[in-house]
């Protein structure tokens, strides 16, 4: 599938939020964050400027030409190298500290925001140093058409060319299924949202 791919840069940063808060509206996850329809609506675009922010400043974000697709990516370092920044994966101090102040930028009444930030840092894989896909999104008229697999390949091409891991969490069992398909494969334990939906901690091997 020819999909032109680049990756963008501050004055993208409008157009990947809008993407993001119209693929993600309907999400299990964001729907548990903010259950409210009308609240949602407000707070959940705050949520995405604050994620893509986070990794304008840290990774990458891929985005097709068209606007249809991104790819959110942060380079994580192994919890013991110290030489590296990337994202806090450090101390659970900073964790905390990361989870509260986000919190507070989005939706300071709303303690569900802190929470899914340390659900899942707990089940994130600290050993090795790899890549994070944090979001994947595609913009709703144009799933199932390959765009999913189309704008995550750059990256995984050059995990397997230098020998690099990737993570993510697939927030639905239809996610989990595209990743599969890529390489990645789920770590044997969900995280749990309290009343809430599961997510799948999975992790791919680079390929030979």
């Amino acid at each position: 599938m020819g999909v032109a791919i680049r990756a963008v840069g501050e004055d993208d940063r409008e157009a990947v939020i809008r993407l993001l808060d119209e693929a993600f509206h309907d999400d299990p996850v964001s729907g548990w964050v903010f259950p409210g329809e009308e609240h949602r609506r407000a707070a959940h675009p705050r949520l995405m400027a604050a994620f893509v922010d986070i990794v304008l400043a840290e990774g990458r974000i891929d985005v097709t030409e068209d606007f249809t697709a991104c790819a959110l990516w942060l380079p994580t370092p192994a919890a013991d190298d110290e030489s590296e920044g990337g994202s806090d994966g450090g101390s659970d101090g900073g964790q905390d500290e990361s989870a509260a102040e986000l919190r507070e930028a989005v939706d300071p009444d709303n303690e569900r925001v802190e929470q899914i930030v340390r659900l899942t840092a707990e089940v994130h894989p600290q050993d090795r140093a790899h890549e994070y896909l944090w979001m994947i999104a595609v913009a709703p008229d144009r799933q199932g058409q390959g765009l999913g697999t189309a704008i995550m390949q750059p990256v995984l091409d050059r995990c397997d060319r230098e020998g690099l891991p990737a993570y993510l969490e697939a927030s639905s069992a239809r996610g989990r299924v595209l990743y599969e398909r890529l390489g990645f494969a789920f770590m044997g334990r969900t995280v749990d949202l309290p009343d809430g939906p599961h997510m799948w901690p999975m992790w791919r091997e680079p390929q030979g």
